[in-house]
């Protein structure tokens, strides 16, 4: 398996691609520190990875506060004996669910888009990393967005965050990467799940033309590449954003559309 023997810490476990990043790293093998909110239905998701013959264990937390991150590390270690690995799922998405002119966006949301997605995985990979050392090296992979990379209209807060992760990850992969530490970014495109089902309503279909494979992504896609990047099987990959979004960046929106 990938990740026998691996401790991995999960972000926004309790989500979407969270928990299917939560779910293929226990089936590959490693001891997941799955990490949401409280009163999210992170004790669910732990509860299904130990009945599917996993390892894991819950640990509630907001990544954007420092204390709650130092005690998601303690946690690792305190179970686990460390740190080999660590994807930092947790993401604000209110933003996505609003029409917002830049003039009439709340700076509430700018600043809890840049606390969790941006200073959250800045945050854990401070605390992770010397941990991943004293192992003698480690994995880290950020989620950015294909927002982070394209524009969209009205996600001023989250496209800006998510473009500055993956300034994160190439100053991470350079600066660790003497000492073992590989840092990677994934960009998720369209994925499907009940959520985008309901909030994206007719565009869906819209946006499934687009891709230029067969289908929309689905949460196991995203999960099963997190888990390759935090392989040994990864081993010479570093500093790069993997875009898995179906083809839908890589040609002129227009071509699919027939």
């Amino acid at each position: 398996m990938e990740l026998a023997n691996k401790v991995m810490i999960v972000t926004g476990a309790a989500g979407n691609l969270g928990s299917s990043c939560a779910r293929e790293a226990a089936r590959a093998g490693a001891k997941v520190v799955a990490v949401d909110l409280p009163n999210s239905p992170l004790d669910a998701i732990v509860g299904e990875i130990r009945d599917a013959g996993g390892e894991a264990i819950a640990q509630t937390g907001d990544v954007s506060e420092e204390q709650d991150v130092l005690a998601i590390v303690e946690a690792a270690k305190r179970n686990y004996g460390g740190i080999d690995a660590l994807a930092n799922v947790a993401a604000a998405m209110s933003e996505i669910e609003q029409d917002w002119k830049l003039e009439t966006m709340p700076i509430a949301s700018w600043d809890r888009a840049m606390a969790v997605n941006l200073r959250g995985s800045m945050l854990c990979a401070k605390h992770s990393i010397p941990s991943m050392l004293a192992r003698g090296g480690g994995a880290i992979v950020n989620f950015s967005s294909t927002a982070g990379i394209r524009g969209d209209i009205g996600l001023f807060a989250y496209s800006t965050s998510k473009a500055g992760l993956l300034g994160l990850t190439i100053a991470l992969a350079t600066s660790y990467g003497k000492q073992n530490i590989r840092c990677n970014a994934v960009s998720p495109g369209s994925v499907w799940t009940e959520a985008t089902k309901i909030g994206l309503g007719d565009k869906l279909d819209m946006m499934a033309r687009t891709r230029s494979t067969a289908r929309l992504g689905i949460p196991e896609d995203i999960g099963h590449t997190v888990v390759f990047l935090c392989s040994d099987k990864a081993a010479y990959i570093t500093g790069q954003n993997i875009v898995v979004d179906g083809g839908g960046t890589s040609h002129q929106p227009w071509v699919h559309m027939k």
